[in-house]
C-alpha cells in the first residue's frame, strides 16, 4: 500500500555545507530553500531516518533510506493526503498543495499579552499567587 504521507526535512545551512556533495541528489529546490522530500520518517534516536523514493538511472523504482545526525535538521513539515495542505490566513486564504509543502508562507502579527494577563507566580510562592 502507497502512503499518501509526504515530509519536507529542511537542514541548517551549516548541515548542508559538511555534507557537500554526496547530499545534492537527494535535495529538491523549493521556493522555501532546499529540503529532502521523503514518505516516511523516524526522528527518534541520534539519527534521523529518512525514507526517499527515487528512480535508478535505468528507470526502475527504488527505495533509498538516508540517515543524518537529528543536529542537522532544521525543521520537518509533513502532509498525510495527497489532498490540499498548508497553512490559511485570514486575509490571504493561500493554500499550499501537499507536492510543494515546503512553499509554506505564514504571516501572522506577533503574540502579546492581553491587558488583563497576570505574571504566573512560582510554586511555593503563595502570598504573592494571593494578592496578584
Amino acid at each position: 500500500m502507497t502512503s499518501t504521507a509526504l515530509h519536507a526535512v529542511f537542514l541548517f545551512p551549516a548541515a548542508l555545507e559538511a555534507l557537500g556533495e554526496p547530499i545534492k541528489p537527494y535535495l529538491s529546490e523549493t521556493p522555501r530553500g532546499l529540503c529532502i522530500l521523503c514518505r516516511e520518517i523516524d526522528t527518534g534516536g541520534a539519527f534521523v531516518e529518512m525514507t526517499i523514493e527515487g528512480t535508478t538511472a535505468d528507470g526502475r523504482q527504488a527505495e533509498v533510506e538516508l540517515m543524518l545526525p537529528s543536529n542537522m535538521v532544521r525543521m520537518v513539515v509533513s502532509s498525510h493526503s495527497d489532498a490540499g495542505f498548508g497553512f490559511q490566513h485570514m486575509q490571504e486564504q493561500t493554500v499550499v498543495s501537499a507536492r510543494s509543502t515546503a512553499a509554506v508562507a505564514v504571516k501572522a502579527e506577533p503574540a502579546t499579552a492581553a491587558p488583563s494577563a497576570k505574571p504566573i507566580c512560582a510554586a511555593g510562592d503563595e502570598k504573592s499567587q494571593v494578592e496578584g
